[in-house]
């Protein structure tokens, strides 16, 4: 089943542009047999290093990496079992990774999609401005016409990345509507007729919502009308479970995150990967899941190394078996530089039975469960508040540059 991913982007520490939208491609789970190995020539971009390892730069096409098409690699042998993305905002080293065999996902975030629609990139470049053109033709008022923009932006890259790819493009509603039910469902179902209006079938495309109260009730609105969903912004089972019980397709845990907050929470530098909390919650997440039988894919992202510097694959093989993962191009070249045997951690039939939670709230979490287990939750009240503050802060930074062409 194809799905898609959240990335790390949630430190508002660089002061850089940022969008309003996470795009997220994935394709279908197929087979990954390659026969051959041939040396694949890719960007290797700095906007697509992750944010935890250095500050993104704009798009650049001239610096190269090679990923290999083997079957042996660590590579090969985590895609044979989990559905993998990478993690990167330029077109091109989506293009070029979903011939790999290894990765057929790719998922971007707020700063690498802002960088590129201003970095002077032609191809970017018009991007915006027909996104302008087109909330010129249809609204006179400035702020709407802003607000159109963006969203219009958001559905020109998706355009563009499914000419590469076979699954799902992910969208991102306005943060700033977080805990707005009604408008977050009003502003999806506008992306959705753009996109159909494009002659793209809404089964593509999966709406990205922050896992609040008002995003996962959103959300259960939108599924039912075939609009499939990503939650994202996710730290903890409360809502792991309430986006599950509610039919979400799926959820972004942040590994990496949940690991800074109990890193710095009880002080500890090195952890076993698999006493890691964010490995931890994400394994239960997983097993909850299977036993309960939903649906929902779990999909995790962000990424730290359990035993410090040196160790930066521990989370991503801790979790080998998950539904999905997403992954930035230096993480996916360590795993192909790697031939030793990779385990499976997570397995379905075996990760039900290890589960011994009976269903939450009987099966429904109601809001005042739902508050209350959210509030008791540490790193989940802090990571998603902290998270929505920095995606806000981008939006309004993207908004002030789309407003100067008006």
């Amino acid at each position: 089943l194809p799905t898609m991913v959240e990335t790390d982007r949630m430190s508002p520490s660089p002061s850089l542009l940022t969008a309003v939208l996470v795009l997220s491609v994935t394709a279908p789970c197929s087979a990954f047999i390659p026969t051959s190995t041939a040396p694949l020539l890719r960007p290797l971009l700095a906007s697509a290093v992750s944010l935890r390892h250095a500050r993104p730069a704009a798009p650049s096409r001239t610096a190269a990496l090679s990923l290999s098409m083997s079957g042996g690699s660590q590579l090969a042998q985590l895609a044979s079992m989990t559905v993998l993305a990478v993690d990167t905002g330029d077109l091109s080293v989506i293009e070029e990774l979903s011939k790999t065999g290894h990765i057929t996902d790719a998922t971007t975030n707020p700063l690498f999609v802002s960088q590129a629609g201003l970095s002077g990139d032609p191809r970017y470049v018009a991007f915006v401005d027909e996104a302008v053109k087109y909330a010129k033709g249809k609204t006179k008022d400035v702020d709407e016409g802003v607000a159109l923009a963006i969203d219009r932006l958001a559905v020109n890259l998706g355009k563009e990345i499914l000419q590469f790819v076979k699954g799902y493009v992910s969208t991102e509603v306005d943060p700033r509507l977080s805990f707005d039910r009604e408008e977050s469902v009003a502003r999806a179902k506008r992306i959705i007729k753009m996109y159909e209006e494009e002659g793209i079938d809404r089964s593509r495309i999966l709406i990205k919502l922050a896992a609040t109260w008002e995003g996962i009730t959103a959300a259960e609105e939108l599924e039912k009308e075939g609009i499939t969903c990503n939650l994202t912004l996710v730290f903890g089972m409360t809502q792991a479970v309430a986006c599950a019980q509610r039919g979400v397709r799926l959820i972004s845990p942040f590994t990496g995150r949940i690991h800074d907050w109990h890193k710095a929470d009880q002080g500890k530098e090195v952890w076993e990967p698999s006493e890691d909390m964010g490995v931890v919650e994400c394994t239960r997440m997983f097993q909850y899941f299977k036993k309960h039988g939903h649906s929902t894919i779990c999909m995790p992202a962000s990424w730290r190394p359990s035993r410090g510097p040196g160790f930066e694959l521990d989370e991503i093989r801790a979790l080998a078996g998950s539904d999905r993962m997403t992954i930035p191009p230096n993480l996916l070249s360590m795993l192909d530089e790697s031939s030793e045997p990779l385990e499976r951690m997570l397995e379905p039939i075996e990760g039900a039975k290890q589960c011994e939670e009976e269903e939450w709230g009987g099966g429904r979490m109601g809001e005042k469960e739902f508050r209350f287990r959210l509030n008791q939750d540490g790193c989940t009240t802090e990571k998603m508040s902290q998270g929505i503050r920095a995606f806000v802060s981008d939006t309004e930074k993207l908004e002030e540059a789309i407003r100067s062409k008006f």
